[in-house]
């Protein structure tokens, strides 16, 4: 009968394998994070990605612990060779997935194949950590030993992730950091149990988990270097600027005059074009709305639309909501969007507010002249409930008496559904709308879709600005749409269904 805990000569032997219980799980779940994550930021819809991914971890995990059966002999050194490999897979899934993504068309059988192999190999640790505890324990504090630990490594690793390894080292260097970690606890238990492996199994680890070290290690310290390589065959023009923040990986790119901001490998402006964006996001609601006293911008962190904003010498104050306060940062420091917003984000009138636009509208009580969202497409969840019946609600209890709302509202050309969604969904929620829409080269045609609960008149819009592209004699044409962007008929999108992420995706598919 085992003892209810180890005598003292044993207690080393305990101590490591608990500490390979720890690392094991908190390892396990940073694998996951930064396999979905990746997945979120390559293919959008962030729901569905960790959805497949959480699903394909567990399934895989259950045939590791069902194959740790056939494992009857040697399990120090069987648990050692899974750490090594666990620790070499790990490693390298983040920067598999990138080479997938850049070359290859490949990206979600090779997501499937690593997440697969990893999560057998996860099933793998805890039976055979188990049985080789089995020496020092009773099953029944054995068994709550392993599962207590294992779940406290879990839960460090989701708090650690989101606030300290992805803003600070990024997927693609947390998947190598990891990788050596997992290596640790092979070397720590060759160091522990050295006496009871046989020497040929010890010198093989030993070669084995050196040259896995050495070249994880490599891939670290050249991580630089490499990811450089890797946006420069993802991105068409030089990368000058990268940065991976809490909520979003932000690239900046320039050929010749030519200034081009990413987020998540996807286009937000180029310099040459983004005034006609910015001036129809702006001017438009701005000559519509009675006043102009106070303003809130949800997100425009860039400051495109600040710097439009500011032509009006009647402007109260901007209240500028964004939830990343890296991009502010960088708007506000960066010499090249400096230039391209004119340092409007440093303006006496403009109060920035770093949170999520929902929540913002839920806590204010603060009514405005003009409310415009230059918000980021609806591709995943989290932004689909920004489309939604219930957040133009709040947008329209937010509203001053004459006062105009605007939105961004992805392409009526390349995806029409999506785009006449948002219109139906803005009017589900008690607005009258207007729909318009303008041609910017670098998207293509891009629409918008305006909201008051007063009658909107096209013919009364007058634009009093400079500008360089928006006039009197263009301002009719944006409210016209062609046949092949005629009105569409699509269900509104709700918190509960939310449509527009599957109207977007369908739309955007075929273009993408």
């Amino acid at each position: 009968m085992n003892p209810a805990a180890p005598p003292l000569k044993n207690r080393k032997e305990t101590l490591v394998l608990i500490i390979s219980v720890f690392i094991a799980g908190l390892c396990s779940i940073v694998y996951e994070l930064l396999i979905g994550t990746a997945s979120s930021y390559f293919l959008g819809d962030s729901v569905r990605q960790f959805s497949l991914t959480i699903g394909l971890y567990m399934a895989a995990m259950g045939i590791g612990s069902y194959a740790s059966r056939l494992i009857r002999k040697h399990l120090l050194s069987s648990f050692i060779g899974v750490e090594i490999l666990l620790g070499f897979l790990g490693g390298i899934s983040i920067p598999i997935l990138y080479v997938c993504y850049a070359y290859t068309s490949s990206y979600t059988f090779f997501m499937v194949i690593l997440i697969l192999l990893i999560g057998i190999l996860i099933g793998l640790e805890i039976p055979l950590l188990t049985r080789l505890m089995e020496r020092y324990y009773s099953l029944k504090i054995n068994i709550s030993n392993v599962l207590s630990v294992d779940y406290l490594g879990a839960l460090i690793a989701t708090l650690l992730f989101p606030f300290v390894f992805l803003p600070l080292m990024g997927t693609f260097r947390s998947s190598l950091f990891f990788g050596l970690i997992n290596m640790g606890i092979g070397y720590l238990n060759l160091w522990c149990f050295r006496e009871e492996l046989k020497i040929s199994h010890r010198k093989f680890y030993y070669l084995l988990s050196t040259g896995i070290c050495l070249f994880l290690g490599l891939m670290l310290f050249f991580s630089q270097f490499m990811l450089k390589q890797w946006n420069s065959s993802l991105y068409q023009d030089r990368v000058i600027f990268t940065r991976q923040s809490p909520y979003q990986e932000i690239v900046l790119t320039k050929y010749k005059a030519d200034i081009r901001m990413f987020i998540n490998g996807n286009l937000q402006f180029s310099s040459i074009d983004e005034y006609r964006y910015h001036e129809v996001l702006v001017h438009i609601p701005f000559s519509t709305a009675l006043r102009r006293d106070r303003v809130l911008l949800l997100g425009g962190g860039d400051g495109l639309a600040v710097r439009e904003m500011l032509k009006y010498t009647d402007l109260g104050e901007i209240d500028l909501v964004d939830l990343d306060p890296e991009i502010i940062r960088i708007a506000s420091e960066n010499p090249h969007l400096k230039a391209l917003n004119r340092n409007s984000l440093k303006n006496r009138k403009v109060k920035i507010i770093n949170t999520d636009a929902f929540r913002f509208l839920e806590e204010s009580a603060r009514r405005y002249d003009i409310i415009i969202a230059d918000l980021p497409d609806p591709n995943n969840s989290s932004l689909a409930r920004l489309y939604s019946r219930e957040f133009y609600r709040l947008i329209r209890r937010h509203l001053s008496k004459g006062g105009v709302f605007l939105s961004q509202a992805t392409s009526p050309y390349f995806a029409p559904q999506a785009f006449w969604c948002i219109r139906r969904s803005m009017a589900a929620a008690g607005l009258r709308t207007l729909p318009c829409h303008v041609y910017v080269p670098s998207f293509g045609d891009w629409g918008f879709v305006l909201g008051s609960e007063f009658s909107m008149e096209k013919e009364d819009i007058r634009i009093s600005v400079p500008t360089g592209y928006l006039t009197e004699d263009i301002l009719p044409g944006l409210f016209v749409f062609p046949p092949d962007m005629r009105e569409e008929n699509p269900e509104i999108s709700t918190l509960d269904q939310p449509n527009i992420l599957e109207y977007y995706r369908q739309g955007w598919k075929y273009w993408n």
